[in-house]
């Protein structure tokens, strides 16, 4: 069996992160989306939070599961013989940040690869702190998130 994680904070979890796992999700045996604690980072959403919205979203998804993690990506995925590193390019910009994150992987562990999926052009403008600015200023974010997290992400 072939497994990959798709990591990320997921705060929270946007149609552009849900296109990209089912992508990831066709390719691969098993995909594991793994919610980083990051420190330096200030959430909106809880842990718990964030993993409800996507196991909802992903319910019917048996070879999607998610999990959360602390430390490195790279020691989460040694620890779990995990061999593939999967995430989402909308830009230019992710592009420079996320190249510079895998080439540091690749220096820690080169038999570990990183695969990079476009973001589908419908989604390449949603992101995460777009979604919460939204919510943060009472907006509608129904084009944003998966439609069956909508009624527990307005509360």
């Amino acid at each position: 069996m072939i497994a990959a994680i798709y990591p990320g904070s997921f705060d929270p979890i946007t149609k552009g992160h849900q296109s990209i796992a089912l992508r990831a999700s066709n390719i691969f045996d098993h995909l594991i989306i793994a919610i980083g604690k990051n420190t330096d980072k200030q959430c909106m959403f809880s842990m718990e939070e964030r993993l409800l919205f996507i196991q909802k979203t992903f319910a019917d998804i048996k070879k999607i599961s998610v999990v959360s993690y602390e430390g490195l990506t790279i020691d989460f995925c040694k620890k779990n013989n995990i061999r593939y590193i999967v995430r989402g390019l909308r830009s230019d910009m992710d592009w420079g940040i996320e190249s510079t994150i895998a080439h540091a992987n690749r220096l820690l562990s080169p038999l570990i690869e990183t695969l990079f999926l476009l973001t589908e052009p419908q989604y390449a403008g949603i992101s995460s702190s777009v979604v919460r600015d939204i919510l943060i200023n009472r907006g509608d974010v129904s084009a944003f998130v998966p439609d069956n997290i909508l009624d527990i992400i307005n509360k």
